[in-house]
């Protein structure tokens, strides 16, 4: 499983925590150093059956920057995911990918339910 993290994130602080006292095994990412590749958006929005403003992380800074809100509902899928793939702190987090589940965001119940 891979799980995708900015460290001073405090949702995702709360998302490790969650992952090791319940003993899943991951493999941690760093998604401003490492930021999520536009083929692996693509395959991770198709596999989700989420709608892709759901990989957006609009409570952040660069996402209200770029007036994201406005500009968005305009903008092709195709130029969503290459915005998405241009910066890691565009993602929505934690980003939680194994085969079979990809999940945005940190919601226990939905964890609890998905990945145990």
């Amino acid at each position: 499983m891979l799980f995708l993290q900015y460290p001073a994130c405090s949702t995702c602080k709360k998302a490790r925590k969650w992952l090791d006292e319940n003993g899943v095994a991951y493999i941690d990412r760093h998604i401003k150093e490492e930021n999520p590749s536009y083929g692996e958006l693509k395959s991770w929005y198709e596999r989700s059956g989420l709608p892709l403003k759901k990989f957006f992380n609009t409570s952040g800074q660069q996402y209200r920057a770029l007036e994201l809100k406005d500009k968005l509902p305009g903008m092709t899928e195709e130029e969503q995911l290459q915005l998405l793939a241009s910066d890691g702190m565009l993602v929505k987090q934690p980003l939680i990918v194994t085969e079979n589940v990809v999940l945005t965001g940190f919601k226990s119940e939905e964890w609890e339910k998905l990945l145990k």
